[in-house]
Formats: structure tokens, C-alpha cells, sequence
């Protein structure tokens, strides 16, 4: 390969961030004949082939990994450049795309992200929810920087990640100063029947506390189950019942949605992870949010 086609590069560069030729067509304002055509013409020129198909999309393989990292450098410090010529300094914010579980507390979430925001280096966040699995899939594929997760990759999962220990935080039940208080006495025995909001049932926070619930002969009442956390808080705001809370966050919760705590935290805790996409921390941002986190949010 003695001279390298920045076009052919930029083409495959582009590919590989949309995930497909259809999506990368939008972009490039090109046909995917074009497209198709100059990729061919970059693999033949470094001998391996970038993609592989799968379904209607493409995943790439372990060349591809590498040069789109080398591509994505070259590209940054294109725009890096183009920036310094123009305006005499780097003006160009580094784009840090992150997915959210669903099941991780929004107050979780900001406070892990936030530091990434105080960096000396300009960045844009870009934050997406969904499934575990539906993020892992958009991490293969470099649509994502970073996950923010609840709980480790599961095994038997055919993806190239790796799981970041951030930290844990035990959880409290809370509920409006009414509920806190008739069921403050007797705790935790007075939860018997107790109106609960609970996570939905495959949540790992869910299973800690009906195991928690059984060693105690608890059997609360439960109202209302959810996979969004945010809702949860804002019916347990509103009276409907009492509800988890990871500590990291008490005293946002009680300013925010105006409860009170139901005795101490109980021996239940919530994990939380960052996965990449490399065992070795390239962004800048992503080391300083675990960094960060297991020092000072969690520690």
C-alpha cells in the first residue's frame, strides 16, 4: 500500500460511524454504487477486507477495527487543523457519544458524565438510551464512545467490549413525608403490606430487594413497576408509594422531589459500570469520567 486515497478513507470512515452504506449516503451525498465501489478499491489496496455483512448492515472485522481508529485520528486532526488555520486556535469540540441504560438514575448518569464537561479539551456529549443489548450492538459498530450500564456485559455475547468497575451505592427507600412517617416506626417489619414502586422485574436493584424482602417476611404491596427511573420518582413524589433510591443520590432526590427516608440504606446495592469498546481507554474524556468516578462519586 504505497500511497494512501484519503477519499477512499473518508468514504469508509463515514460508513463505519452510520453503520450502513444506505445511511452513509445521506452524508456523503453520493450514490451507494459510488460508495460501494471506492470501499472495494480500499480494501483491495490494503488487502483485507474492512467489512463484514450482516443481515442489512455491516460489521467491521478486526482490520476494519483498526483502521477506522486511524482514520477517526486522521479526521479529528483534519478538523483540529482546519479550525487552527482559520480562527488560530482548536475550536472543534471532541464528540463524546455515550449510551445510557435505561434502568441507570438520570442523577447517576450526570453526575458521571459532568467531569467530562469541566475538561480543558472542548466536548460535545452526546448521550442515547436503550437496552444493554441494543448499545452493545451500537458500540461494535463505533456508533458509540461509551456505555453507562447497571450491570457487566452478560456472558455469551459475541462482542468485542470491556467492563470499567465505576463503583456501587447501597440503596434507601424514600417516600412523601406522610408515607416516611407512618412507616418510619417499626422498620423494616412495618413495610408488610406497605405500598411499593418497584424497577421492573429483570432489574438487578428489583431482585436485591425481594431477596431482602424474603429474609425479613416482607410482602409489601406493590403499585407500580418501571423501567424508567425518573417516572418511578415522580409517582413516589405524587403519594403512590414508597420507592428505592440509590444513596450516591439522597440528597438531590429530597430537594428535587421533596421525600423523606424510611431508615437506614439497606444491604442492597446498585453496581455501576462504563464498557468500551477497547481495553485501553484512547478518549481523553471517557478515562477522565472513570477516573473521576471512582475517586470522588463512588469512592
Amino acid at each position: 500500500m504505497r500511497h494512501l486515497n484519503y477519499n477512499h478513507l473518508l468514504y469508509f470512515w463515514t460508513v463505519a460511524r452510520e453503520g450502513s452504506i444506505a445511511r452513509a449516503t445521506d452524508s456523503l451525498h453520493l450514490t451507494p454504487q459510488t460508495i460501494s465501489g471506492q470501499l472495494k478499491l480500499l480494501e483491495e489496496a490494503i488487502g483485507e477486507a474492512l467489512f463484514n455483512r450482516v443481515g442489512r448492515g455491516l460489521v467491521l472485522t478486526e482490520t476494519g477495527h483498526l483502521v477506522y481508529q486511524y482514520a477517526d485520528e486522521i479526521f479529528t486532526l483534519g478538523a483540529e487543523l482546519s479550525s487552527r488555520v482559520k480562527t488560530g486556535r482548536v475550536v472543534i469540540p471532541a464528540v463524546l457519544t455515550v449510551g445510557i441504560v435505561n434502568a441507570i438514575p438520570k442523577l447517576i448518569a450526570y453526575r458521571i458524565l459532568q467531569p467530562a464537561l469541566d475538561s480543558e479539551l472542548p466536548i460535545r456529549l452526546e448521550c442515547r438510551e436503550g437496552s444493554l443489548e441494543s448499545l452493545l450492538g451500537e458500540l461494535a459498530v463505533h456508533r458509540l464512545d461509551l456505555i453507562l450500564s447497571d450491570c457487566s456485559i452478560p456472558g455469551g455475547l459475541n462482542v468485542k467490549a470491556f467492563n470499567h468497575a465505576l463503583g456501587a451505592s447501597n440503596i434507601v427507600l424514600y417516600g412523601t413525608p406522610e408515607l416516611a412517617s407512618r412507616y418510619a416506626g417499626g422498620f423494616p417489619a412495618s413495610l408488610d403490606r406497605a405500598p411499593m414502586l418497584l424497577p421492573i422485574r429483570d432489574n438487578p436493584i428489583r431482585r436485591g430487594l425481594e431477596d431482602w424482602f424474603d429474609q425479613h417476611d416482607i410482602n409489601p404491596t406493590i403499585v407500580a413497576e418501571f423501567e424508567d427511573s425518573a417516572l418511578m420518582k415522580a409517582f413516589g413524589a405524587a403519594g403512590s408509594g414508597l420507592f428505592p433510591v440509590p444513596a450516591a443520590t439522597s440528597r438531590e432526590v429530597e430537594k428535587m422531589y421533596q421525600v423523606k427516608p424510611l431508615g437506614e440504606p439497606l444491604p442492597v446495592s446498585e453496581n455501576y459500570f462504563a464498557i468500551s469498546p477497547d481495553r485501553k481507554l484512547r478518549h481523553p474524556a471517557v478515562k477522565r469520567i472513570i477516573d473521576t468516578s471512582r475517586e470522588l462519586i463512588f469512592d
